[in-house]
């Protein structure tokens, strides 16, 4: 498949009632609607396809962007590609769920995250945190670093009161993840989480919510979910 036919079909598929839940949720125009299951069909056909990945994400539209993750070659791209593809992710589905998914399979992964989270810009920060959770989620304990992990449990624990909301939200699953899928530091996320409590995340023209990893960690332990691994990052 080519561009013209991809974004043609994209655009068949776009639904009214989504498109607003998206434009709701940060996402503006252009763009069409499309739920993300709708696009399975689609990216069966094209498997991985970098060229038109870039393509694709280069419109701006935040459906052919979305895409753009599901067909593109993580192991293809450079940290620079990672970096271009930041700059244009301008909210958080794009930078957390698009770009930090991509990115989670890259053998890059985790050199590229820790300069976003070093970078003082939000939504590069939050990528970063996020990119670590899709990692911790899918890889086997024993390719991470603990006292890395150990010391990135420290920084959420003594900064995510005063970080910018999005990344926050993205420290605040960190410490569920590691609670949950990274055993060798179950205990001490459980005890980080507990010391840092509920975060609260002002969010614009929303009411305010309130994240409790602690919480989240005991609801998943009591279900028996400890040492949970996805099998599969990207859908």
């Amino acid at each position: 498949m080519d561009f013209e036919s991809v974004m043609q079909e994209l655009e068949a598929l776009g639904k009214e009632r989504t498109k607003k839940m998206y434009l709701a949720n940060g996402a503006h125009e252009p763009l069409f609607g499309v739920a993300t299951g709708a696009m399975k069909p689609i990216a069966k056909k094209i498997k991985t396809d970098q060229r038109l990945a870039e393509e694709l994400y280069a419109t701006g539209n935040y459906d052919a962007m979305y895409f753009a993750g599901i067909i593109a070659d993580p192991k293809a791209m450079t940290e620079s590609d990672y970096d271009r593809w930041m700059d244009g992710a301008y909210f958080n589905m794009l930078s957390d769920y698009v770009v930090a998914v991509t990115l989670s399979e890259s053998d890059l992964a985790q050199e590229v995250a820790d300069k976003w989270i070093a970078s003082g810009q939000e939504l590069r920060m939050s990528a970063g945190w996020s990119c670590y959770c899709w990692l911790l989620g899918n890889r086997k304990d024993d390719e991470f670093s603990e006292s890395k992990i150990s010391d990135m449990l420290d920084t959420v624990k003594d900064g995510i009161h005063d970080a910018p909301e999005r990344t926050k939200s993205a420290m605040n699953n960190f410490l569920y993840t590691v609670g949950v899928s990274f055993i060798p530091l179950n205990k001490k996320a459980i005890e980080t989480a507990a010391e840092v409590g509920t975060v609260e995340i002002r969010r614009e023209n929303k009411d305010n919510s309130f994240l409790n990893a602690y919480e989240k960690i005991q609801k998943d332990m009591e279900k028996g979910r400890l040492g949970f691994k996805r099998k599969y990052v990207r859908c």
